[in-house]
């Protein structure tokens, strides 16, 4: 996992055991998916089999598309 794509407010260690994927649209928020998420034109969505999570507001950014991580 790349950590300096990540805020460093947002303790990796916090996420509920079922994180396994976090991503970043591009409005800035930061989610954590169950399952890897699919793309739109905006930001993730979830799988439609997979829970997620809204973890954080940051700054928005034009490289959202480069912030879908898996951490586990």
């Amino acid at each position: 996992m790349d950590k300096s794509l990540l805020p460093s407010e947002l303790d990796t260690t916090k996420l509920p055991g079922w994180v396994y994927w976090l991503a970043q649209d591009a409005d800035g928020r930061w989610w954590g998916y169950e399952v890897e998420p699919l793309q739109h034109h905006r930001g993730w969505y979830e799988n439609e089999i997979g829970r997620n999570i809204l973890l954080q507001q940051a700054r928005a950014t034009k490289e959202w598309r480069g912030r879908l991580i898996r951490i586990k």
